[in-house]
């Protein structure tokens, strides 16, 4: 299969289509190695516009919602980003060739080494992965970041990650149930306030202590 061929049609066909036009991101797309991100029996649909199982119950984000994502947070060369959710690690290594520095956290230990290793052959050393679960009381690695990224979601939006941002810091993180879910984008404007802006409709799982509440029957 040729892959740079497979890039560059997910870039032109899929991925620009979806008003993703910031050059850095279609860039880094068309160049990173999606392929080798991928499970090996999955490599051949690296580049197709579907979520793809990486085992432990988990999935990577289609390609469309990637772009859309790195287009919206638009990482700086001088910025640092905390990502939540490494899983296969394609999104971690976007960011590091478009950020100085990456700090990604991973619940699932066997997925933050296989994203490791991926990273290292790449030659990518300015993304520093970690395994933890994340809840509402749990601390980052860094006190402030310039994006924070969360490949899960929240049924309900939970603010907990707010006061690590730094000024102008913008936040990633897809909310709602059902299959209908909105993308959003919060961006800290001064100590004390954060805008919300709402981007696109998508549906991705739900990270692992912010799903939707049981429903109880009587």
């Amino acid at each position: 299969m040729d892959f740079a061929k497979a890039r560059i049609n997910m870039v032109e066909q899929q991925v620009r289509p979806w008003d993703v036009l910031d050059t850095r991101v279609l860039d880094v797309m068309e160049t990173l190695p999606r392929e080798r991100f991928m499970p090996e029996p999955y490599q051949a649909l690296a580049y197709a516009d579907s979520e793809i199982p990486l085992g432990h119950g988990e999935n990577t984000l289609p390609p469309v919602v990637v772009g859309r994502l790195l287009q919206a947070v638009s990482p700086q060369p001088t910025e640092t980003i905390l990502e939540i959710g490494t899983g296969s690690g394609y999104v971690t290594a976007c960011l590091a060739h478009l950020a100085a520095r990456v700090d990604s956290i991973e619940r699932i230990d066997d997925l933050r080494l296989a994203a490791r290793n991926r990273l290292t052959d790449l030659g990518l050393d300015n993304a520093h992965l970690r395994t933890a679960t994340v809840t509402r009381d749990w601390t980052p690695p860094r006190p402030r970041y310039d994006a924070i990224i969360l490949t899960g979601g929240m049924t309900e939006y939970d603010d907990f990650l707010e006061p690590y941002l730094t000024l102008g810091g913008r936040l990633f993180v897809v909310t709602g149930d059902g299959p209908i879910m909105e993308a959003q984008l919060i961006t800290r404007t001064t100590e004390d306030d954060c805008r919300h802006e709402g981007l696109f409709e998508t549906r991705v799982k739900p990270l692992v202590g912010f799903e939707p509440k049981p429903a109880f029957e009587f």
